[in-house]
């Protein structure tokens, strides 16, 4: 098997009406929404099959960006480059929560990378 997608986001201009709109459509259980986090609700992974978050981007744009777990985030980042693409967030931790960066591949499309 490869490596897993193991956690995706939503993020759009009002992160409590999407929140709500994935809630009610597919009945999504969904933590509240933390405004020191940009609104960002955490989606159980138990009610949706796999972790995710929804969430407010400060620019207002909408965005869908799964996660993949890897070993080595900055390893991961250099062969993705190697291959065309482009890094668009070095490694970053969030301390005692996760360390994840992210890429954009040849196409433009955001790929996130968390440490596992």
């Amino acid at each position: 098997m490869g490596q897993p997608i193991i956690h995706f986001e939503i993020m759009g201009k009002d992160a409590v009406k999407l929140q709500k709109f994935y809630a009610e459509l597919f009945n999504w259980q969904i933590g509240e929404a933390l405004p020191d986090m940009g609104f960002y609700g955490m989606v159980d992974g138990a009610s949706s099959g796999i972790a995710g978050g929804i969430g407010q981007e400060p620019e207002g744009k909408a965005r869908v960006t799964n996660y993949v777990q890897v070993p080595d985030l900055q390893a991961t980042l250099d062969r993705a480059v190697a291959m065309g693409g482009k890094v668009v967030m070095p490694p970053m931790e969030i301390p005692g929560v996760v360390t994840m960066a992210q890429f954009a591949d040849p196409d433009g499309n955001l790929m996130g990378l968390i440490k596992g």
